[in-house]
């Protein structure tokens, strides 16, 4: 504790060691003039203290501030210097669309038919959906789907176990099984042009990487299929003569019975669960290029088959290795180069405006014997030109698809009517049926009217002339003296179309000389 005196004599110590000795003589006014100079003095010193003090925080604070920056910045380079630009050139970009094309198609199809909500035919994995009745311009999970044949889907996620489907017997003129996965080859594996579908088939499918599963028999499986991809659609096709109302009703009561089951199930155990991998999100087609194209590829290289004495295969994977994507790798946004997108789906853009000219062109598609093929038997060309256009068709021993161009060789509008006649020797060779279906260019969908109506053909309906011929209008509003069953409505406006001829189960001789209709404008 420190007394009155004690203070006072401090006090003094501090006016010394500040003002100098106290006056050995003076008066009480000079020895209290003193004690106050000291007293300022003390406290201006005391001020200039702290303001010392204040001027160190700043500068304290100030660096702090400055190496703080300094770190950020050199993060930012450090991260910048790690996710390199990758340089392209327009050969690059253009090789690496074409070659990439028939991967980024099949991933938004296959899993838009999966996962997509709004999609009225959604599967889920390993689900199934029939379909009741023809699709109409509700659907837009897949480019240009038909109007004239009713689609059993089956979408398998085949990580974890084999999965089998049952497939009734069918009362129909053509019914053809397709299967693809990621990688868009195509395999008709049963099809009523080799005498299938007369008895009940079971069918097991699995792939390279199905766990648990090398291949052997299962009792009771008819045919057992490798898929190509871990992530894989299997479909079928059905004529649903739909004019035979007793016909149509056996067809669509069969339908009903077709099944997907893990091979734990069939087996009577207990159904394996494997987690659900992180999708990339699907997009339309331009959409992945610009957005999260290499995302998706690693995702797809992952679960996809590839040969590498397949020239098609290796010149995939060989234009996806620069950028870091191979089998096995694990997608890693801050490392992964940084790609043009833009580049990517402007480039996108010009090859889908080509096949679709390729298509309808008025001389003929060059590469219509060559679509929809199994792995080894398909070429670049075609394709790019059947992802492009539009996925998972028929190969030609199935069905073809001559596109329908206009008679001036100008681009097809709904600023138009037109009309395509056919005499009953022009009519499509065809041992089963054939359609002609029209569809919007930008997008390949059906085009929404009040008639629902999409296409003309034996199952969406249509009527012959007396002489066995056909008159079918694309209008605004029906032509007088043509029958309902005939018009193709149009929405009146500045809209490019498309009209597609599909012709099932084709006369093989007679297609090489047959030569499709063209439009005529009215």
């Amino acid at each position: 504790m420190v007394t009155a005196s004690a203070s006072q004599r401090l006090d003094d110590s501090v006016n010394r060691a500040l003002t100098g000795p106290e006056p050995e003589r003076s008066s009480a006014a000079e020895k209290t003039s003193w004690y106050k100079k000291g007293s300022v003095i003390s406290h201006q010193r005391h001020l200039k203290g702290r303001e010392a003090i204040q001027k160190r925080n700043i500068a304290t604070e100030l660096v702090f501030k400055i190496l703080s920056t300094f770190v950020l910045i050199t993060a930012l380079i450090t991260s910048a210097q790690s996710k390199e630009t990758a340089m392209l050139s327009e050969a690059d970009i253009d090789n690496l669309v074409r070659r990439t094309y028939q991967c980024v198609a099949m991933y938004n199809v296959i899993n838009k038919g999966a996962m997509m909500e709004e999609n009225p035919t959604r599967t889920g994995w390993n689900g199934t959906h029939a379909a009741s009745g023809l699709l109409d311009h509700t659907s837009k999970a897949i480019a240009r789907p038909n109007n004239d044949t009713l689609y059993i889907t089956t979408i398998m996620d085949l990580r974890s176990e084999p999965v089998i489907v049952s497939y009734p017997a069918f009362d129909s003129k053509f019914v053809a099984l397709e299967i693809s996965a990621y990688d868009h080859y195509v395999d008709i594996p049963l099809t009523t042009t080799k005498g299938d579908f007369k008895e009940p088939t079971k069918v097991l499918y699995h792939t390279k990487r199905t766990l648990g599963y090398d291949g052997e028999p299962v009792e009771g499986v008819d045919k057992i299929i490798e898929m190509s991809g871990d992530f894989a659609i299997a479909f079928l096709r059905v004529m649903p003569h739909a004019a035979e109302l007793e016909r149509l009703e056996k067809n669509l009561e069969a339908m009903k019975q077709v099944k997907a089951v893990g091979l734990s199930e069939y087996l009577g155990q207990p159904a394996k669960t494997t987690e659900a991998p992180s999708f990339p999100d699907y997009n339309t087609d331009e959409g992945i290029f610009e957005n999260n194209f290499l995302e998706v590829l690693q995702f797809v290289v992952n679960h996809t088959t590839f040969d590498p004495a397949d020239e098609m295969d290796a010149a995939v994977l060989a234009a996806l290795k620069p950028l870091g994507i191979e089998p096995g790798k694990t997608f890693d946004p801050a490392k992964a180069p940084a790609v043009d997108g833009k580049a990517l789906a402007a480039a996108a853009k010009r090859i889908h405006g080509e096949a679709i000219r390729i298509w309808t062109d008025p001389t003929g598609n060059p590469y219509v014997n060559d679509l929809f093929l199994p792995k080894g038997e398909m070429t670049l060309e075609p394709m790019v030109i059947q992802s492009a256009y539009g996925p998972i068709g028929l190969p030609a021993h199935q069905a073809v698809y001559p596109g329908i161009g206009s008679a001036d060789g100008q681009t097809l509008n709904a600023q138009h009517d037109y009309v395509i006649r056919m005499s009953k020797e022009e009519m499509p060779p065809s041992t089963a049926f054939w359609s002609v279906t029209l569809y919007d260019a930008k997008n390949g969908f059906f085009i929404p009217n009040d008639h629902k109506k999409y296409s003309v053909g034996e199952n969406a309906g249509f009527k012959l002339d007396d002489q066995g011929g056909i008159e079918i209008a694309i209008a605004a509003e029906k032509p007088e003296g043509v029958p309902e069953e005939n018009w193709l409505p149009i929405n009146r406006g500045d809209e490019v179309l498309d009209l597609v001829m599909r012709i099932y189960a084709p006369d093989v001789e007679k297609m090489k000389t047959w030569e499709a209709p063209k439009a005529e404008k009215q």
